[in-house]
């Protein structure tokens, strides 16, 4: 039985990366639609991850790879996210709707020893799937249309290292690499015109930086704990190759493009893909019992090319707040009491600004870990069930306003695997 864990956690990995990813119209600009954090357990409590340490010993954390400090045993995680988005313009009173489904994170965390743990981590980092037509008629009668288009994915695949200094501070560290090809293509046409004229960018990224972890536990004689923890990311290696091109054309097939000239070709390279980012949490709760924290993350502003021109992004932060509550795992004769409650919300200041309007979100978010028959508080295992409702973006300026529904469900499979044992 451990061994089918194992296959399915690589031939998952290999299905992953070919997924076709919902997301926002927003996902035109830079690397797409960003994924915040796939995994469960975090966005169920606000996306907090900073200054969380798991009160059980079968969650590994990501995020902050120093809060690690009571994960014992080895763990598999598999999770599916579904995507379910309304989008409405002013602009001629439009609106759409758009769903998908598709795996958002496999990982698999193992202690290495009582100081040491790691985990393996694949999850899709942001996607581009849109296309947007867009048609204006002169008073003369000619028709202008524009369409936009785009596809692709970019992932990351992540080890995180945790050591435990003493009882109270750890110290972590997580090497992330990023790999995946985005397509954009903005075609613009005219009733009149024998030609469309297309304006095509393909980025390939191999990107990889460091994130960087602390954190500090006390624990009073009531068993009540404060927690405080930081990271960082930095130190991008490799590049984004973008290959520019402006040419016309026609179709002389669905998708075949016939007579191209070119009238400019060019290819460039940047290095701060993903530039610094840092974060900051405090939580406070009491052993096996309940939960909450609130975490700030930044992320700094940066440039990247679109349509052959430069694009700013603008500083960008999130606020999120959450925990967990867990009525009483020992009542037996009640099993909603040894279910695990989440909770949270978030805020996010985007780092898109169109017509002097920031691209804004927020949302609340709720979820569940349902415990399996055999698992106990030593060895929680279970299925995690998570809701994430909120909104994104403005009707200002005929810009685009984003209400999102995502329901994300997943399995955490832990035990004592891997270990020989002393006695037979």
């Amino acid at each position: 039985m451990k061994k089918i864990f194992v296959l399915s956690f690589i031939s998952v990995g290999y299905f992953l990366n070919a997924q076709s990813l919902s997301n926002s119209p927003y996902a035109v600009y830079g690397i797409g639609d960003v994924k915040y954090d796939n995994t469960i357990e975090t966005s169920s409590m606000g996306g907090i991850s900073t200054a969380y340490i798991s009160d059980f010993s079968s969650n590994f954390n990501f995020g902050n790879p120093a809060n690690n400090n009571n994960f014992e045993l080895t763990s598999i995680k598999l999770e599916a996210t579904n995507e379910n988005n309304y989008f409405k313009t002013d602009y001629n009173n439009t609106k759409s709707t758009k769903h998908s489904t598709y795996l958002s994170n496999i990982s698999i965390a193992f202690p290495i020893s009582s100081k040491i743990k790691m985990g393996l981590l694949y999850q899709p980092y942001s996607s581009k799937s849109y296309e947007i037509i867009h048609t204006e008629t002169l008073d003369n009668g000619n028709v202008y249309g524009n369409k936009f288009k785009g596809s692709g994915t970019l992932n990351t695949a992540q080890a995180a290292v945790s050591y435990k200094v003493n009882s109270n501070l750890s110290f972590g560290a997580r090497a992330n690499f990023y790999f995946g090809n985005l397509y954009d293509l903005n075609e613009f046409t005219a009733s009149n015109a024998e030609l469309i004229n297309g304006y095509e960018t393909k980025n390939s990224i191999k990107n990889f930086n460091f994130t960087l972890g602390s954190s500090y536990q006390s624990v009073d004689r009531n068993d009540h704990k404060l927690t405080i923890g930081a990271t960082a990311t930095f130190g991008n290696t490799s590049n984004m190759t973008t290959e520019y091109v402006n040419s016309t054309y026609y179709y002389s097939d669905v998708d075949v493009k016939a007579n191209e000239t070119i009238i400019e070709k060019r290819s460039t390279s940047s290095n701060n893909l993903l530039p610094l980012q840092a974060s900051v949490g405090v939580g406070y709760g009491s052993e096996n019992q309940w939960f909450v924290s609130g975490q700030i993350d930044y992320k700094k502003g940066e440039s990247v090319s679109y349509f052959g021109n430069s694009f700013d992004f603008k500083d960008s932060y999130r606020i999120s707040a959450g925990g967990w509550y867990l009525p009483n795992y020992n009542n037996f004769r009640s099993y909603f009491s040894r279910i695990v409650y989440r909770y949270g919300a978030f805020y996010e200041k985007g780092n898109i600004e169109l017509a002097g309007n920031s691209i804004n979100k927020f949302g609340i978010s709720a979820g569940v870990m349902l415990p399996f028959k055999t698992s106990s508080i030593t060895r929680m295992s279970g299925l995690e069930i998570g809701l994430e409702l909120g909104k994104r973006g403005t009707l200002k300026d005929n810009l685009i306003n984003q209400n999102f529904f995502n329901l994300k469900i997943g399995f955490n499979f832990a035990d004592r695997w891997f270990r020989k044992n002393l006695y037979n």
